[in-house]
This record gives structure tokens, sequence and C-alpha cells, in this order.
């Protein structure tokens, strides 16, 4: 792979953390930034909370549940930009390793 190419290829699969904090901010009480950032699990989890939540809202018992979701919403905040470093680097990883494949490693210098 060529320099171009991993540059591309990174752009692709890095993650943005502006655009982390969007989902966050506008969509994380549904576990958005969750999904966005490849953490499925805890996003659904999330999702489902929320959903059983708001109506549970109506005979108040789903206040607290949804206290629970603003807590969980407002830790995330603050773990968002590590998460972002550590996808990034995960994926930077990745193509070291594919440029590492002996088969595309310059021969020894003699």
């Amino acid at each position: 792979m060529n320099d171009a190419n991993t540059l591309v290829w990174y752009q692709l699969h890095k993650k943005e953390t502006a655009a982390a904090f969007l989902f966050w901010f506008f969509l994380g009480h549904f576990g958005a930034h969750r999904f966005y950032l490849g953490k499925t699990g805890s996003a659904i989890a999330m999702l489902v909370i929320m959903l059983v939540s708001i109506p549970l809202c109506f005979i108040l018992i789903g206040f607290v549940s949804y206290f629970a979701m603003i807590v969980w919403w407002i830790i995330d905040a603050f773990l968002i930009c590590g998460w972002v470093n550590e996808h990034n680097a995960r994926v930077a990883h990745a193509l070291i390793q594919q440029n590492a494949v002996p088969s595309q490693l310059p021969p020894p210098i003699r």
C-alpha cells in the first residue's frame, strides 16, 4: 500500500472528536455517541434504558432511571476524547500491521 492509499484508508476509518461530541450532545441519551465509537453493547443498554424510562416517567417510576441516564451521559462527556484517541490508535496500529507484512518489506541491505 503506498503512502497516499494509506493516508486515505486512515482518513476513512478514523473517528472525529467533534462528531462524537455532536452525537453526544444531541442524541447522547439514546447512546448515539457510543454507537459511533463502536461501543455497541453499552450503546444498546443506554438506548433500551432510555426507551423504557420515557413511558415510565408518566407514572413517576421512570424518573429514577432517567436521572441515572443523565449522570451516565455527563460522565461520557469526559470519556469521549479518550475513546476517540483509542479508536484512532487502533486504526493506526492496523495500518502498521498491514504494511509490515514480510512480503511487502524491502529486502535486507547486505
